[in-house]
C-alpha cells in the first residue's frame, strides 16, 4: 500500500516514509493512495484468530510490497501482547471494548503499533527518529509503555508543569529509558504551539527525523482500523442482517479508522455517531461536513500537535461523494439523552458506560430507523476505561467501576526533578533534539 497526501495528489509515499516523515511539505495528511480489497483475510478470521495474528496479516496484506509477512507478524506480535473484547449484550446489541491495554485506553493500540513499526523500519534503514508530542493525559503513559525496550526511538513529551502522569523514572531519557518529558510552564496550548513551531522549520524536521504519535502519523491511524475486522470476527455467526458501529467523535480517527476498514471490503453497514459542530446533518437528515465548505488552498497547514482527521474524511468522501451519506449517520444528542444511556446500559446490561460510550449509544438508540431494518445490529464503541470518567457515572449511577491496578499506574502522577520551562523557551526543546541526536545509539 502507498499513502498520498490529501493537498498533493502527486505527492505518493510507501509506508515507512509515511511513518517517519508523517507531516507532508504541503501541509496536508497522508492517506491510503488506493483501496484494497481483502475480503478473503477478513471473512477467513474468527473468534479463534488472535488480534495480534489478524494485524500481522491485514498488515501483511496492505504493506507486503515493502515488509515481508514474517516481518509484519513480528511487528503485529511485537505491538499487541493485548487484545480488545467484544461483549454481546442481547441478540443484536454488543459492544467493542478498547481499553484492555496496559494503560486502559484504546490510544495503547495505535501507540504500541506504532512505535513497533517504528522500531522494525528504523533498524531496517540503520536510522534513529524522534518523537514530538504534547499531553495532559493518557498519552504520555501510553508512550512510555509501547517505547520500553525500543532502541531506536526515543521521544520528546511536552506537558503543562504538574500534569504528567503514568511515566516510571526508568522511563526518562537520562535514566536509560526512551522518554524526556518538559514540563512548561503554561497550558496544553502552549506546549503544542512549540511543536507547531518547530515543525514550521523544516531544516529540524529532516535533521532531527521528527515524527509524531497522535493520529497525524498514518501509523499510529491506520492499526485502528483492526478493531473493526476484530469484531466481525467475533459477532458475525450470530448476526444475519446490517452491521452498524456506534461510536464518539473525538477528533475523528476511529471513524476515519472504520471507514478505512470499509474499503479494504470489511462488511460494514455505517456508522452512527453524535453531531457535532463539523458533523452534522442537513435537512434532508444526511450527513454533510462543514470544513469542506472551505477550499484546501485557502486552510493552514494540518497540525501536527493537535490533529483532526476531518480533512482524512473529506478525502474520503470526495472519491465517493455518496459515501457521506450512505455510511455515516450522526444524530444530535441532548446532555439527557446521554444521562438516561447511562443509566439504561447499567440497568439492562451491567455495563459501566464513560461519557462518550453513553453518548454512541445513545446516538445509536436516536438512529434506530437504519439499525431496525432488516434485523440490523449496533456494536458500541467503547474507547476509554470507564474509571476514566468516574464523577460522570457516579453522578448518573450512584456508584463507579474499580480501578484496576494496570490503570491505576497510568494515573499515578509524574515527578521528573526538574524545573518547568517558560511557554517560549523553544530553544531550549531544540537542545534537547540535539543532545539525543547527537547519541551515538538510542
Amino acid at each position: 500500500m502507498q499513502f498520498v497526501s490529501t493537498r498533493d495528489s502527486a505527492n505518493v509515499v510507501g509506508f515507512s516514509r509515511a511513518l517517519l516523515d508523517c507531516m507532508p511539505v504541503d501541509g496536508g495528511l497522508y492517506v491510503p493512495y488506493k483501496s484494497e480489497d481483502l475480503r478473503k483475510w477478513i471473512l477467513y478470521a474468527d473468534e479463534n484468530t488472535s488480534f495480534a495474528n489478524l494485524a500481522g496479516t491485514l498488515t501483511s496484506a496492505l504493506i507486503n510490497t515493502e515488509f515481508s509477512p514474517i516481518i509484519c507478524e513480528a511487528i503485529a506480535t511485537d505491538a499487541f501482547r493485548f487484545s480488545p473484547v467484544v461483549r454481546q449484550l442481547d441478540d443484536t446489541l454488543f459492544v467493542l471494548e478498547l481499553f484492555h491495554g496496559p494503560t486502559g485506553t484504546f490510544k495503547d493500540f495505535g501507540v504500541s503499533y506504532l512505535a513497533s513499526a517504528l522500531e522494525t523500519v528504523l533498524r531496517m534503514r540503520g536510522e534513529k527518529a524522534i518523537l514530538l508530542d504534547a499531553t495532559t493525559g493518557e498519552l504520555g503513559a501510553c508512550m512510555a509503555h509501547a517505547l520500553r525496550g525500543k532502541q531506536l526511538v526515543k521521544a520528546v513529551l511536552l506537558a503543562p508543569k504538574g500534569t504528567l502522569r503514568g511515566i516510571e523514572p526508568s522511563d526518562f531519557v537520562w535514566n536509560g529509558g526512551n522518554i524526556y518529558p518538559v514540563e512548561v510552564d503554561g497550558t496544553e496550548d502552549d506546549c503544542r504551539n512549540i511543536i507547531r513551531k518547530i515543525f514550521s522549520r523544516r531544516e529540524l524536521v529532516e535533521k532531527y527525523h521528527l515524527t509524531v504519535a497522535n493520529t497525524a502519523n498514518i501509523g499510529r491511524l491506520l492499526p485502528q482500523a483492526f478493531f473493526y475486522t476484530f469484531a466481525f470476527s467475533r459477532i458475525k455467526r450470530f448476526v444475519s442482517g446490517d452491521i452498524f458501529y456506534a461510536l464518539a467523535a473525538g477528533n475523528y480517527g476511529n471513524l476515519v479508522s472504520g471507514l478505512y476498514g470499509w474499503r479494504l471490503a470489511l462488511p460494514v453497514n455505517g456508522f452512527i455517531l453524535p453531531a457535532t459542530d463539523n458533523l452534522r446533518f442537513d435537512a434532508e437528515n444526511h450527513a454533510m461536513l462543514m470544513d469542506s465548505f472551505v477550499p484546501l488552498q485557502r486552510r493552514s497547514h494540518a497540525d501536527p500537535a493537535d490533529p483532526s482527521n476531518l480533512e482524512r474524511l473529506e478525502h474520503i468522501f470526495k472519491a465517493n461523494a455518496l459515501m457521506l451519506r450512505s455510511f455515516v449517520y450522526p444524530a444530535v444528542v441532548q446532555e439527557k439523552k446521554i444521562e438516561d444511556a447511562c443509566r439504561d446500559l447499567f440497568v439492562k446490561y451491567k455495563v459501566y458506560a464513560d461519557k462518550d460510550t453513553s453518548s454512541a449509544y445513545a446516538a445509536a438508540l436516536l438512529r434506530n430507523d437504519i439499525t431496525d431494518n432488516d434485523g440490523g445490529s449496533t456494536v458500541i464503541v467503547a474507547r476509554d476505561n470507564p474509571c476514566f470518567d468516574a464523577q460522570f457515572i457516579q453522578r448518573n449511577l450512584g456508584e463507579s467501576p474499580s480501578l484496576d491496578a494496570g490503570v491505576a499506574k497510568a494515573f499515578e502522577p509524574t515527578v521528573t526533578g526538574r524545573q518547568a520551562i517558560g511557554l517560549d523557551n523553544i530553544e531550549y526543546v531544540i537542545s534537547v533534539l540535539n543532545s539525543l541526536n547527537l547519541l551515538r545509539i538510542f
